[in-house]
């Protein structure tokens, strides 16, 4: 048996959590640079406001109904989710993050009373330890798991849903979902099944499987053995590697510039190199772009980017850094504003396994170790005492470049100026 945890409206719940006057009020958590609504509390839906608003529409709901709000406030809902997963990793035999805020949880070895308890555990235990409430669908495979998360939400089911592969909810269920609704079945494949005849979940379920496979692909055949119950999708291995690292943010004002721009580059490959060292890679090609706002017809159109081969492999910050600031002397042209810009590592190859060039220096592995050593404990200070204690360069007071979030919250747990305080009065 499968289960699937799904954190309820996750980032605003993650806000409530250090923020109890949220309950009840309208919330809404907005874009990079505050531009529009990627997610929403159940009482912001209910004053009709749809994903990706942009959010100057929303103002009025500010005055006439007390809506907030907020930044996005990405540390703070990853190291949330983080705390989640550590969690449910107490509980359950095995856990696979599938994203921020969903995770597959394995029941092996249980029986139907043994499941049903499991996931009410489950339920009730993230929601002490964290604050977060959760929805648990579980269910033969992870296809019928989503679709029992979905019914668990429903307010008869109390946050908990268990399906069986033939049971009578499970069938009630599937000849009411919407093609739409299935996992791995978006809008161009649903409206295909629609015109082949397929309309609902239950039909598709029953409709031959080989057939599928000639008509729409091996992907849908799987998802039909799912529906019926069968295990037929295997989760990507959550360890494997990237085999391309990239780190790109908009601006948070248009910025035209270098040393701006040198700033905003040199953040992203350090972030980049970050990410390398934590999977365990070297890149051989660092490549560094810009972008003007191609929706800004008034202003001239330039999208550069150029690619930097390496010496050698390496998760070394500094030669990364050298590598990008390089290539963006090389881009950059005066009289352009632009809107974003970023750094992808290229090439990727598994540190552990790197094989030496018989054209390397014999001082080149004391060198390698002296690196290693420094990029530990660069890494374990940014760890322990916070993201960017220790960097290669600080921004400049007022800068351009970053992220507008004018309304982010605290960091509360990642920052230690930033932790909640506890008055006593």
């Amino acid at each position: 048996m499968f289960g699937l945890v799904d954190c309820n409206n996750f980032y605003v719940s993650c806000e409530r959590v250090f923020q109890p006057r949220l309950e009840g009020t309208p919330v809404g958590v907005l874009s990079n640079n505050d531009g529009c609504v990627i997610a929403r509390s159940e009482e912001l839906k209910a004053l009709g406001v749809g994903m990706g608003v942009p959010a100057f529409r929303l103002r009025d709901l500010t005055t006439r109904h007390g809506a907030v709000l907020l930044s996005s406030n990405y540390e703070l809902y990853g190291d949330m989710s983080a705390r989640v997963q550590a969690v449910l990793e107490e509980l359950a035999p095995g856990v696979e993050p599938y994203s921020i805020d969903e995770m597959f949880v394995r029941f092996d070895g249980l029986d139907a009373d043994g499941t049903l308890a499991l996931a009410r555990r489950l339920h009730r235990r993230v929601r002490q330890y964290t604050g977060i409430p959760v929805s648990v669908g579980v269910a033969p495979t992870r296809t019928l798991a989503k679709l029992a998360n979905r019914a668990a939400k429903k307010e008869e089911h109390d946050g908990v849903c268990v399906l069986t592969a033939d049971g009578p909810e499970t069938r009630a269920l599937l000849s009411r979902t919407d093609l739409k609704e299935i996992w791995g079945v978006g809008r161009r494949l649903a409206e295909r099944l629609f015109l082949a005849g397929i309309r609902t979940a239950a039909q598709l379920r029953h409709a031959a499987s080989r057939a599928i496979r000639r008509r729409f692909g091996a992907p849908l055949s799987r998802t039909v053995l799912e529906l019926r119950g069968i295990a037929a999708i295997e989760m990507n291995d959550t360890a494997a590697t990237r085999q391309r690292i990239m780190t790109s943010r908009s601006f948070g004002q248009l910025i035209h510039e270098l040393g701006e721009l040198r700033e905003a580059i040199r953040q992203h490959a350090q972030r980049g190199a970050e990410k390398l060292r934590q999977q365990r890679s070297l890149c051989r090609a660092v490549q560094v772009f810009l972008r003007t706002p191609p929706h800004r017809v008034d202003l001239p159109q330039y999208a550069p980017s150029l690619v930097i081969e390496m010496d050698h492999p390496t998760d070394d910050s500094r030669l990364i850094l050298q590598a990008a600031l390089a290539a963006l002397e090389r881009i950059h042209r005066r009289g352009y504003r632009f809107l974003k810009g970023g750094v992808m590592l290229l090439d990727l190859i598994d540190a552990d396994h790197h094989q030496l060039s018989l054209l390397d220096a014999p001082q080149g592995d004391s060198e390698r170790r002296r690196s290693e050593a420094l990029m530990a404990t660069l890494d374990r200070l940014n760890r322990h005492l916070g993201r960017d204690t220790v960097a290669f360069g600080m921004p400049r007071p007022g800068a351009a470049w970053p992220l507008r979030c004018a309304n982010r919250s605290h960091r509360w747990t990642t920052r230690w100026a930033e932790l909640p305080v506890a008055k006593v009065h």
